[in-house]
């Protein structure tokens, strides 16, 4: 193939970001922790830089590398989710990585690393570069679970992810192969072109490749690493996992689905179905016992894929767009949730036990009314934007057929309604704790945003669901 350097366009924001670690590495070399700062304020320019590229990049589908990557509106959709994601997490890390003196320049390059390798992961278009998005995405996110080294819980979590995650990228690479095997091909059109009648080694194959694809969202029976992982890692870290990976996991499971596999619908649909109903039971029933906030958090997130699951499970344009609606409220719910919990700081030390929120309500009023906006949005009551996620994911589901699934859906949301209500309950009702300490200036501008978004979305929801009915289209 004659090389074109214009070929190159549709991977410009992900060549720059790349481009940007490795000169950043070279910075950090030469000038130590000295160069943290500009390390940080660097990688959060390149993330914006890139934002903007894949919006203005012309042409309604781009392909680069032999068709292995494509820009379409769908992955455009995603790729601004993970950027601002990404960048709204390390905003809000500086603070908290100063206080703990843990604040070293290899962070943020492992986080634009990380970025880097979602983005080709959203633009994968064979199984070939959706692994390779994969583990460069993955093998940074296992360092950065391990960042605080003389911490025992946060070295013990790097070690799960990283021995659970290299289980599940054998499976994913065992489907891979299997796929190969009876379709000749590793290309998505290839796949789908070839996979018309349900052959039972390609439905191994797919659900052995479904498999890896779920440890990554932590969609249960393979959520197991999920609440260890998002406990034992400092705060910012786990902020960083609940934000951008999920949207690039969630996304790459779509084009799969969807791409890949259109001629084989009601055998995928089996595996998704139950991915979903397994998830949201048990992010309803196991969060409720939980007393360490981010663990709370963990079950949470692993609810919320069960959700967004219920969209993809209807195999419907519709269903994937009410996926990416959902994706989109959820990040903002996230980051403003993790912003709270950023800011649960007493006598210079993070404090994660949901006891110590007690009595917020006297101590902070504005932040006790944004966190219980954001986590009522959470439990999806209306008319707060959690309830038009669930809303638009549950019709498609109806509109499908698949009614029990939709009804599953409603009863787990009830469910986990309790356990969001019960921390509102302690930060309302409870006997007030000496209040936290003052919030970092990047920390009060994420919460605000994000309050404001989940608030006032019922106002002009137009933007976000326009957006992604054109990416869902896409898609089709």
């Amino acid at each position: 193939m004659p090389f074109d350097v214009q070929s190159l366009t549709p991977a410009l924001p992900e060549i720059i970001l790349l481009a940007g670690a490795l000169a950043l590495v070279l910075v950090g070399a030469v000038f130590g922790e000295r160069a943290t700062g500009f390390v940080d304020a660097a990688v959060i320019a390149l993330l914006a830089v890139a934002a903007v590229l894949v919006i203005w990049l012309p042409g309604e589908r781009l392909t680069a590398f032999g068709d292995s990557f494509v820009l379409d509106y769908f992955s455009r959709f995603f790729k601004v989710l993970v950027l601002i994601g990404a960048a709204a997490a390390l905003f809000m890390s500086v603070d908290f990585w100063s206080k703990e003196r843990l604040r070293r320049f290899e962070y943020g390059v492992l986080a634009l690393l990380a970025t880097a390798g979602m983005l080709v992961l959203v633009s994968a278009s064979d199984l070939i570069t959706l692994y390779l998005g994969l583990e460069l995405m993955s093998l940074s996110l296992y360092v950065m679970a391990a960042f605080d080294r003389d911490n025992l819980r946060s070295s013990e979590a790097g070690l799960k992810y990283f021995v659970l995650g290299a289980l599940s990228s054998g499976m994913l690479l065992y489907g891979a192969s299997l796929i190969y095997g009876f379709t000749g091909t590793v290309s998505f059109a290839g796949i789908a072109a070839a996979a018309k009648g349900a052959q039972t080694g390609l439905i191994f194959g797919l659900a052995f490749l479904f498999a890896g694809l779920a440890f990554k969202v932590s969609a249960v029976p393979f959520h197991m690493w999920t609440p260890d992982v998002y406990e034992g890692a400092p705060t910012p870290v786990t902020t960083f996992f609940a934000a951008a990976p999920k949207a690039a996991g969630i996304a790459i499971f779509v084009r799969v689905a969807i791409d890949a596999f259109p001629g084989i619908v009601p055998q995928w649909q089996q595996i998704v179905i139950f991915l979903s109903i397994t998830s949201m039971a048990l992010g309803a029933f196991a969060a409720i016992g939980q007393t360490n906030i981010k663990r709370l958090m963990a079950y949470s997130s692993i609810g919320h894929v069960g959700y967004g699951l219920v969209g993809l499970s209807a195999g419907t344009v519709a269903g994937v767009q009410g996926v990416l609606v959902y994706m989109a409220i959820y990040l903002a719910m996230t980051l403003g949730t993790f912003a709270c919990i950023l800011a649960m700081r007493r006598d210079g030390k993070a404090v994660e036990e949901i006891s110590e929120l007690s009595g917020l309500a006297t101590t902070q009023p504005l932040v006790a009314f944004l966190f219980a906006a954001l986590l009522f949005s959470l439990a999806g009551i209306p008319p707060l934007a959690g309830f038009f996620a669930k809303f638009y994911v549950f019709l498609a589901a109806i509109e499908a057929g698949l009614y029990a699934l939709a009804v599953i859906g409603v009863l787990a949301s009830v469910v986990g309604a309790y356990y969001y209500l019960r921390i509102v309950k302690i930060m309302y009702m409870d006997e007030p704790r000496p209040a936290f300490e003052g919030m970092a200036v990047p920390v009060r501008i994420v919460l605000g945003l994000a309050g404001i978004f989940v608030i006032f979305f019922f106002a002009y929801p137009a933007p976000i669901v326009a957006a992604a009915e054109a990416a869902a289209k896409s898609l089709f």
